[in-house]
C-alpha cells in the first residue's frame, strides 16, 4: 500500500489516551469498589448485587444499539461522535458521586435503588463509551496510525482502570481517622469508610470528566462518512454479513471470565492479604503488566498479524494463570511477580479487540459503501459490558459460595482464601483458552487487511476528485 503522509498529530494522540484514562479512572472505581461499598457499608448481599449488577449491565447494553443508531444518523458541526461524548459528561460525574452515596434504606428498597441507581449510570457510560471508542476508527484513515493510536491510547486506558484503586488508598491516608493503616493480615478493624468512599468517587468524578472532555475539544473526525438512517433491522442485517466482527464478539463472549478479576480485586486482596487496600499492590502489579504488554503490541501485530498474537497471548494467558495459582499462593513477592507476568496478556485481549473492531469497519466499507461506526462500536460496547457483568457475576457467586465476609479481612472462615483466590488466579486462564476458539476462524488481517485499506484510500480520492470537477 502506498505510504501516506501523516495525519495524526501527537496532541491527539494525547488528548485522545488522557480522555479514556480519565473514562476508565471512572469505570474502574466502579468495577473495583462498587460491590463492596454496598456490602460493607449499605449491607447489602453480595449475590443479590452481583444479580443486580449482571441484569442491569444487560439491560443498559439494549441502550448501546440505540446510541449506535443515533450515531449514524448524526452529522453535526462538531462530528457524529464528538457531541455524544459532551452530553455524557454532567450525567456520568453526578451518578459516580451518587452511587456512593450512602443513604438510610435497608431490605427490598435498597436494592430497588441500586438497581435504578446503577442503571441510570450505566446509560451515562454508553453515551460516552460507544462514540468515544468509534472515534479511532474515523481518527485517520492509515491503518498503521490507527494501530498506535489503539495501542497508546489502550496504555492509557489500563492505566485508568487499575489507578481507580489508587485513589482511595490516599483518601484513606489523608481523611483524619481514615482506615489507611495496613495491619498485619487476619485485623478487622480496617474497613474503608463510606465517606471515603465519597470523597474518592468526587475526585474521580470530577478529574475523569474533565480528562475525558478533551476528546471533544481537541479531537478530529477525518474519515469521510455520511449521516444514514438506518433500523434495527439494518444494523442487525449489517452485523451479520461481517463475520471478522462476529468472530470477535463471539471470542469476547466465551472468553467473560477473564473479566472476573476486576470484579472482585478488593475481595480478593481483603480475603488473601489481609486487607481491601492491599488492591492497589495487586491491581498495579498486573495493570503495569498489562501496559508494558500493550507497548510491544504494534511492534508484534506488524510483525506476526493480530490473528497470531491473540492466539499466543491468550496460551500465554492460561499458562501464566495456571503457574500463579499453584506457585504464586502464600508468598508475596513471588504471587505480585506473576500477576505482573500474567497481567501481560490483558494488554493483549483488552486492546485487539478495538483494532479488529476499526478493521471490521473498513472491511464493511469495502463490501457495502457504508462505515456504520455506530453500529459496529455500539456492538462491542455492549459485548464489553455483557461480558463484565457475566465475569463480575461470577467473582460475586463465587464469593458467596466461598462464604467471604468483607469485615473480617483475612480472618475468613477455612478454606475461603484459597477458593477466593483461585477465582483471581486461576479463573481468567481457563476462559482466556477458550476465547481463541472463534479467532481461528479470523482471516482480516496482513496482507488481506492493507489491500482493503488501499482500496478504500484509493475509492475516498476518487470521490474527492468527483466532488471537486
Amino acid at each position: 500500500m502506498k505510504k501516506t503522509a501523516k495525519l495524526l498529530p501527537l496532541k491527539e494522540v494525547m488528548s485522545y489516551s488522557l480522555g479514556l484514562f480519565g473514562f476508565q479512572l471512572i469505570v474502574g472505581y466502579l468495577n473495583s469498589y462498587q460491590a463492596e461499598f454496598y456490602s460493607t457499608v449499605m449491607a447489602a448481599d453480595l449475590a443479590i448485587v452481583g444479580a443486580l449488577i449482571l441484569v442491569v449491565r444487560v439491560i443498559s447494553a439494549l441502550f448501546d444499539p440505540v446510541v449506535g443508531n443515533l450515531v449514524n444518523r448524526t452529522n453535526g458541526k462538531r462530528g457524529k461522535l464528538k457531541p455524544f461524548i459532551l452530553m455524557s459528561l454532567v450525567p456520568l460525574a453526578l451518578l459516580t458521586i451518587l452511587i456512593f452515596v450512602e443513604v438510610p434504606i435497608t431490605g427490598f428498597g435498597l436494592y430497588v435503588y441500586i438497581f435504578f441507581t446503577f442503571l441510570l449510570f450505566s446509560m451515562a457510560m454508553t453515551l460516552g463509551d460507544v462514540p468515544s471508542n468509534a472515534l479511532a476508527s474515523i481518527a485517520t484513515p492509515d491503518p498503521t496510525e490507527r494501530t498506535n493510536l489503539v495501542s497508546i491510547s489502550n496504555t492509557f486506558r489500563a492505566i485508568g482502570l487499575s489507578a481507580a484503586a489508587a485513589v482511595i488508598p490516599v483518601v484513606c491516608i489523608l481523611v483524619p481517622g481514615g482506615s489507611a493503616v495496613i495491619v498485619e493480615k487476619g485485623a478487622a478493624d480496617n474497613a474503608i469508610a463510606s465517606n471515603e468512599y465519597l470523597i474518592s468517587a468526587i475526585v474521580i468524578a470530577v478529574a475523569g470528566c474533565l480528562l475525558f472532555s478533551l476528546i471533544y475539544f481537541i479531537n478530529k473526525e477525518r474519515v469521510p462518512y455520511k449521516a444514514e438512517k438506518t433500523s434495527f433491522k439494518d444494523m442487525l442485517v449489517t452485523l451479520k454479513g461481517n463475520k471478522p466482527f462476529l468472530l470477535v464478539v463471539i471470542s469476547c463472549f466465551l472468553g467473560f471470565g477473564r473479566q472476573i478479576q476486576t470484579g472482585i480485586a478488593v475481595q480478593a486482596a481483603n480475603a488473601v492479604m489481609g486487607s481491601q487496600n492491599y488492591v492497589l499492590i495487586i491491581g498495579l502489579t498486573g495493570g503495569i503488566g498489562a501496559v508494558v504488554s500493550m507497548a510491544f503490541m504494534p511492534v508484534l501485530i506488524k510483525k506476526l498479524g493480530e490473528k497470531k498474537v491473540y492466539i499466543g497471548m491468550s496460551v500465554y494467558g492460561f499458562v501464566l494463570s495456571m503457574i500463579t495459582f499453584f506457585v504464586g499462593y502464600g508468598s508475596l513477592p513471588v504471587m505480585l511477580v506473576l500477576l505482573f507476568l500474567t497481567g501481560m496478556q490483558f494488554g493483549v485481549v483488552n486492546l485487539l479487540p478495538v483494532i479488529m473492531t476499526a478493521d471490521s469497519v473498513d472491511y464493511n466499507e469495502y463490501k457495502t459503501g457504508k462505515r456504520s461506526e455506530g453500529t459496529f462500536y455500539a456492538v462491542l460496547s455492549l459485548t464489553v459490558k455483557v461480558t463484565l457483568a457475566l465475569g463480575t457475576a461470577l467473582g460475586l457467586v463465587i464469593l458467596r459460595f466461598a462464604h467471604y465476609e468483607g469485615a473480617l479481612g483475612g480472618n475468613q472462615p477455612d478454606g475461603t482464601a484459597d477458593i477466593v483466590y483461585f477465582a483471581y488466579a486461576a479463573v481468567p486462564g481457563i476462559f482466556s483458552l477458550l476465547s481463541i476458539i472463534p479467532i481461528l476462524k479470523y482471516d482480516l488481517f496482513g496482507k488481506k487487511k492493507l489491500e482493503i485499506a488501499a482500496e478504500l484510500q484509493a475509492r475516498r480520492q476518487s470521490d474527492s476528485e468527483k466532488v471537486e470537477n
